[in-house]
């Protein structure tokens, strides 16, 4: 019996969004060829850049409210600003990428999303 996994779980979890056990990565962002779990293939998965236009939007949302209350509240010099949110952006950067990777990946496995191809019959209809 097929399980029903939660994409957003399984890819927040970064687990296989096939059975929700098996890891999906075998580096810290490269992904794993198959589930050692349950031997889902993973070979074709390819979130491209979504993941990374994820994070910085999410950044800018979240970094952006603290940055701009520091400078209303001790007008510091922009080299204080500087040295204060690089180390917080890289972190939290480097934190978030994984987890987005990996849910991009299960929402396009639950949507059985492929990359867009070219084919004779494209051009036949046109």
């Amino acid at each position: 019996m097929a399980r029903d996994v939660s994409p957003i779980t399984a890819g927040l979890r970064c687990r296989c969004p096939a059975c929700g056990e098996g890891p999906v990565f075998k580096s810290y962002l490269g992904l794993a060829p198959y589930c050692t779990a349950c031997g889902a293939d993973f070979s074709k998965a390819d979130s491209g850049d979504g993941p990374a236009f994820f994070v910085m939007f999410l950044l800018g949302i979240l970094i952006m409210p603290p940055v701009l209350l520091v400078q209303a509240v001790f007008q510091p010099p922009f080299w204080v600003h500087l040295i204060l949110w690089t180390p917080v952006i890289i972190v939290l950067a480097l934190i978030l990428l994984r987890p987005f990777k990996s849910l991009m990946f299960a929402l396009q496995w639950k949507n059985h999303a492929e990359e867009a191809q070219w084919s004779d019959k494209d051009e036949e209809g046109q």
